[in-house]
C-alpha cells in the first residue's frame, strides 16, 4: 500500500513537472489586435454610458434633496399650526374651567347671603314662639278654660 502510494506521488510530481516545461508561445496576430481596439472601444462607450447614468443619479438625488425639503418645511409648519392650536386649546380649557370655578363659587356665596337673613328671621321666630308659649302657660295657671285648650293642642 505504501509503495503504490509512492508511485502516485513520483507519477503526479513528474507529470506536473512535463506540464510545466510544455509552454507554447501563442502568436498575437492582427485579428487580435482588432479585437483589442474592439474591446476598448466597447469600454469606452460603457463608461460613456456610465458616467451619462452618474449624471442621471446625482440630477436624481438632488431632486430627491429638494423634495426633502419641500416637505420638511411642510411638516415643521404643520408642527407650527398643531403646537399653535394646542396652545389654543389649552387657554380656552383653562378659561372654560376657570369660569366654572367661578360660577360654583358666586353660587355658594349667593346661597349663604341669600339663607343669612332667613335663619335669622327663622331664630327670631322661635324665640318669640317660646315667649308665647311661656306667657300661655302662666296665664293657664288663672283661666282653667285656657288650659284646657292648651293641653288639647299639645302644649302643655
Amino acid at each position: 500500500m505504501r509503495i503504490t502510494l509512492v508511485i502516485l506521488g513520483l507519477i503526479m510530481v513528474a507529470t506536473s513537472a512535463f506540464a510545466q516545461q510544455q509552454q507554447v508561445e501563442v502568436p498575437y496576430t492582427l485579428a487580435d489586435r482588432d479585437r483589442l481596439i474592439q474591446v476598448e472601444a466597447e469600454i469606452k462607450a460603457i463608461r460613456n454610458e456610465m458616467n451619462s447614468l452618474r449624471n442621471e443619479m446625482n440630477s436624481l438625488r438632488n431632486e430627491m434633496n429638494s423634495i426633502r425639503n419641500e416637505q420638511e418645511t411642510k411638516f415643521d409648519a404643520i408642527n407650527r399650526r398643531i403646537d399653535d392650536l394646542r396652545t389654543l386649546f389649552f387657554w380656552g380649557f383653562g378659561l372654560l374651567f376657570s369660569m366654572m370655578i367661578f360660577m360654583l363659587g358666586f353660587i355658594i356665596w349667593d346661597r349663604r347671603t341669600t339663607l343669612a337673613p332667613v335663619k335669622s328671621d327663622i331664630e327670631k321666630l322661635k324665640k318669640e314662639n317660646e315667649m308665647l308659649k311661656e306667657i300661655f302657660k302662666k296665664h293657664s295657671e288663672s283661666h282653667p278654660q285656657l288650659r284646657e285648650i292648651l293641653r288639647n293642642a299639645g302644649i302643655l
